[in-house]
């Protein structure tokens, strides 16, 4: 009776949970799919360069050329000689003079118990001295032509000062060490009164 009874139900079809399966796309598409979002980023990135722009500076035109050394090894005393010597001359002048000055053919004037020299007082040959303010001009009047100075270029300032001096060996002497100090400025057209003294 019960196998009647089974037999006689509808049967119900059991429902299995369908699987879905992953979708394949071709390669291509993959392809342009990761091209799209590579490009994304780039583009962003463009745009935040974009914004980084800053306001370009207006540079302004300096009026000096300068040169400051410390602690060169040379005697303060031939380096104010030599700074009251080149004052007011034109570089190259001054890089003509000293170099003069190094082949013993132009005397620096000096003050002092110091003996005559040919066709002036008394003067003395630092030779050591010459050679490097003659470098330090050089680089003046190169930084003078970098700033944009115009011919005809002076020295206005040349300033020595005493540097540190170390002690030497056994520390019973010290060394001879000086800072300087060089600017260089565009010479101006001297006004002279035509008209004579009033």
């Amino acid at each position: 009776m019960i196998a009647e009874e089974e037999k006689n139900k509808p049967q119900v079809e059991e429902k299995k949970p369908e699987v879905t399966k992953p979708v394949t796309t071709p390669k291509s598409e993959d392809k342009i799919k990761t091209e799209d979002k590579k490009e994304q980023p780039e583009e962003k990135e463009t745009k935040d360069k974009k914004s980084d722009k800053k306001p370009e500076k207006k540079i302004e035109k300096k009026d000096k050329g300068e040169v400051n050394v410390h602690a060169q090894h040379i005697s303060t005393k031939h380096a104010i000689a030599i700074c009251k010597f080149i004052l007011k001359k034109q570089p190259f002048l001054a890089v003509n003079q000293l170099e003069e000055v190094v082949k013993m053919k132009r005397a620096i004037p000096m003050r002092g118990e110091i003996p005559h020299r040919k066709g002036m007082m008394s003067g003395r040959y630092p030779i050591n001295a010459a050679k490097i303010f003659i470098k330090l001009i050089k680089q003046l009047q190169a930084n003078a032509e970098v700033n944009g100075l115009e011919e005809p270029i002076i020295i206005s300032k040349a300033m020595p000062n005493v540097a540190a001096r170390p002690m030497r060996r056994f520390g019973s002497r010290r060394f001879k060490r000086t800072n300087i100090q060089l600017v260089a400025i565009e010479k101006k057209p001297s006004q002279k009164n035509k008209g004579g003294k009033k």
